[in-house]
């Protein structure tokens, strides 16, 4: 079941386009065909990646050729390194079945930027998490085996078999 639409997250996806290439919805025309024909697409991907797309359908074309611009930044988007589980299907997009998938994907692929050291753009999403290794001293380890926690003192939480029948049948 598809994901409720968000558009505060569709439009921030639609401002960091518009920052990366200059490519701007009209004020008329919906997020999921702004970005249905693929051309969109194949920029932004270009510019993140050059020549991750060579050629592009236009505007016009038919149906496949269309859905062909939407493949080949799929495959340029898993070139970039986002992972196969984060990138949208072409029905999601083409066939308007998971547009919040897609923006997802516009997410993960933002998201991958900055894995690239060579990406000085401007940012889509929640930063990367950094390692914050932690090291203890062997005096700190012992000291924390010394604690004893609520479930160790005997407190279950509240579990109880109360409200149960003992030997009556389940129904079902």
């Amino acid at each position: 079941m598809p994901a409720t639409r968000d558009p505060e997250l569709e439009q921030q996806v639609l401002d960091w386009i518009d920052a990366l290439t200059g490519e701007k919805k009209g004020d008329k025309e919906l997020y999921e065909d702004f970005l249905r024909d693929g051309l969109v697409l194949c920029k932004l991907i270009n510019k993140l990646r050059p020549g991750s797309v060579k050629r592009t359908a236009k505007k016009g074309s038919g149906n496949f050729a269309l859905m062909e611009n939407v493949s080949a930044f799929q495959r340029g988007v898993k070139a970039y390194g986002v992972p196969d589980e984060e990138i949208f299907q072409t029905c999601d997009l083409f066939e308007r079945r998971n547009i919040p998938q897609v923006t997802m994907s516009l997410f993960a692929l933002g998201r991958q930027t900055q894995n690239h050291p060579e990406y000085d753009g401007p940012q889509l999403g929640p930063r990367i998490a950094e390692e914050n290794k932690r090291e203890f001293t062997q005096e700190q380890l012992d000291a924390g085996k010394h604690i004893v926690n609520a479930v160790q003192m005997g407190y279950t939480g509240g579990a109880s078999q109360s409200g149960t029948n003992m030997g009556n049948t389940r129904h079902m």
